[in-house]
């Protein structure tokens, strides 16, 4: 019914352009001295298509989420499993990273495709952190996901703190905008 509605609101907006546009070329206004006024057609603006930008909700429970540990501090990945539970999410149990990742510092949500909208739910109730396409190798210990689509390298800056956001009483919501 929206698209509807906007493909309605953007030809309307076509033709009344063309028709503004139709009068304004056809002289019907003239100066003072009886002459037609000259009409600068490059200062005309173009017509404006409308933009739809609608609110989708994200529940927690339509993706599951891996929490790795490369923090280093024995037991944050679990601390974090459980608090993001709490708040609904469906998380796999804990596991730390492969043995060739690095200690992070920075946490970062990272996903496979068609979960960005996940990844960044998970990333604000992280209080904000980075997001990005998954890395290849993945950096678990055993180089896979299961069943997840969103993984959380746990770094330094969120490991064994509290997560400092309420719990929502709303689902999150992702911005989604389209153009007719």
């Amino acid at each position: 019914m929206n698209s509807t509605l906007s493909i309605i609101v953007a030809v309307a907006a076509l033709l009344l352009g063309f028709f503004i546009l139709r009068d304004i070329r056809s002289g019907g206004s003239t100066s003072t001295d009886g002459s037609p006024d000259q009409v600068d057609e490059s200062t005309i603006p173009a017509p404006v298509i409308p933009v739809e930008t609608t609110l989708v909700p994200i529940v927690p429970t339509a993706f599951k989420v891996q929490i790795a540990n490369a923090s280093k501090i024995a037991g944050s990945a679990g601390q974090l499993t459980v608090e993001l539970q709490g708040r609904g999410f469906i998380v796999q149990p804990a596991i730390n990273t492969s043995e060739i990742t690095p200690t992070q510092t920075t946490t970062v949500v990272y996903f496979l495709a068609g979960s960005e909208a996940a990844a960044s739910a998970i990333a604000a109730e992280l209080g904000g952190v980075a997001t990005a396409p998954m890395p290849t190798p993945i950096p678990t210990e055993t180089g896979k996901l299961g069943e997840a689509s969103v993984l959380v390298l746990l770094g330094t800056d969120v490991a064994g703190k509290p997560l400092s956001s309420p719990i929502p009483t709303a689902p999150p919501t992702v911005v989604v905008t389209t153009v007719p």
